[in-house]
């Protein structure tokens, strides 16, 4: 556990840029420091959480809220599916335990732990705490600060996130194998952003990867 943290902690503080631009956006939308807090220590995933405060009016529209949400993290149900092979020696409480904190970003680099044969069940665990705080902290700040930042993009926070994916992106790399499911799954989700509203390329692009890499080596 104590490796993953501390392996993670430079993404986290890219990770913590982002939990910032949350903290604003969630000020601005009329969530109190508290609020925002609340929702970053207990949902602890970025993407649905700036989609939520987007979204957020008088009344809350709880439905689109949920429908759109939903879309978004389906990927986790994908991104666990390929932690099994490697938790199954764990009991229920501590695969649970860690999926909770599991996010895109420690989840990458759980993976590429792994496959080095090291069996450290707790990895993902332990980069998960290091996630997690700092993004609680940053979405504090971000709260506090909401209104002398103003529009955090000014300041390249939305960029943040995306350098910190090809970052990890890169580190996924295995040679050539690794090419073609990378081109479906970027083909997919191109194709279903054009054809469906919402968030849904994201699951197709990931279903379709997946699949592909169960054909090729039935």
């Amino acid at each position: 556990m104590k490796i993953g943290f501390l392996t993670c902690v430079p993404v986290a503080i890219g990770v913590a840029g982002y939990g910032i631009a949350f903290g604003v956006i969630a000020n601005q939308a009329g969530l109190s420091v508290a609020e925002a807090a609340l929702m970053s220590a207990t949902v602890v995933a970025g993407a649905s959480q700036l989609i939520a405060v987007e979204l957020w009016a008088d009344p809350i529209p709880i439905g689109a809220i949920v429908f759109t949400t939903l879309a978004v993290n389906l990927r986790y149900s994908l991104m666990g599916a390929a932690l099994e092979p490697w938790f199954s020696h764990l009991s229920p409480k501590q695969v649970y335990g860690s999926l909770f904190l599991m996010a895109d970003e420690n989840w990458a680099l759980t993976i590429r732990d792994l496959r080095t044969g090291s069996g450290r069940g707790a990895f993902l665990l332990g980069s998960g705490i290091a996630i997690w705080t700092f993004w609680v902290v940053s979405t504090v700040l971000g709260a506090l600060a909401g209104g002398v930042i103003g529009d955090p993009t000014r300041y390249g926070f939305d960029f943040i996130l995306v350098a910190v994916f090809v970052a990890l992106v890169a580190e996924l790399w295995d040679g050539r194998s690794t090419l073609l499911p990378w081109v479906v799954s970027l083909g997919t989700a191109l194709l279903t952003a054009s054809l469906l509203p919402g968030r849904w390329y994201i699951l197709a692009g990931g279903i379709a990867a997946a699949t592909l890499e169960v054909i090729r080596y039935e």
